[in-house]
């Protein structure tokens, strides 16, 4: 997260996961900071969490649609938002990010220091059931 990421995430801005982490198989490909390819159409297990300051939410998009059955937040504190949800794609080159959903008003700050004095990271995880 922050040195290499964008500190705040807009309304309507998706989560920048700037680093890579273990990968196996060709169907899943970054596409970008914030964009993940899903190249087979099929079922897909989506898992994130993000540090972030103050209340908020966080939905996944396909193809820039904002899947309404994957909302989660939290209403007080300073912790992660926690999602995880299937995602069945329909056609092959689907587009995948996790957003700060357009409806909301405020921005989401991410922490950068969360609970200590080392850099804490943000998760994105994809895998490919069917």
């Amino acid at each position: 997260m922050p040195p290499d990421n964008a500190a705040t995430v807009a309304a309507g801005a998706d989560v920048r996961f700037p680093q890579d982490g273990p990968t196996s198989g060709i169907f899943i490909a970054r596409t970008g900071p914030s964009t993940f390819n899903l190249a087979v159409p099929g079922t897909y297990q989506v898992l994130f969490q993000v540090s972030v300051t103050e209340p908020g939410q966080l939905v996944v998009t396909l193809n820039n649609t904002e899947l309404a059955y994957t909302v989660v937040g939290r209403a007080t504190g300073t912790s992660q938002i926690v999602g995880l949800a299937l995602v069945t794609t329909a056609t092959p080159n689907s587009v995948l990010t996790v957003r700060n959903p357009s409806t909301n008003s405020t921005a989401l700050t991410i922490t950068p220091l969360a609970g200590g004095t080392r850099p804490v990271s943000a998760h994105l995880v994809i895998t490919r059931l069917r």
